[in-house]
């Protein structure tokens, strides 16, 4: 599979979560039969276009212990992605550290296969 395949076929399952709901990285790379490849599926929502169509729920894919992965100092990435999963209704909470979380148990979808 090359790269645009790869970012195809992450776009064409992040769709696949439902609202309300979450995943991580790993279990995006996992579904797509690639389990190492979890870096490789943050880089392609990185990628990701404005105004794609149909539109990628990107702000549904979190670290697997919950975390809503910073963009970096001084950046709102986390806020922004935070701010569209509360917008679904998805409680975002912040952690020890200052990061944003999401409970995996009350929101985490993991399924087998899409």
């Amino acid at each position: 599979m090359d790269s645009a395949e790869f970012h195809a076929a992450v776009y064409e399952t992040v769709r696949q979560i439902p609202a309300q709901k979450v995943t991580s990285y790993g279990h995006i790379a996992r579904l797509l039969g690639m389990p190492n490849h979890s870096r490789h599926v943050g880089q392609a929502l990185k990628f990701l276009t404005p105004g794609t169509t149909p539109p990628v729920p990107w702000h549904r894919v979190i670290s697997s212990s919950g975390a809503i992965s910073s963009r970096g100092p001084g950046t709102d990435g986390a806020r922004r992605q935070g701010d569209a999963l509360e917008a679904e209704g998805v409680v975002v909470t912040a952690g020890r550290g200052g990061e944003l979380k999401v409970d995996l148990g009350s929101y985490g979808w993991f399924p087998d296969s899409v």
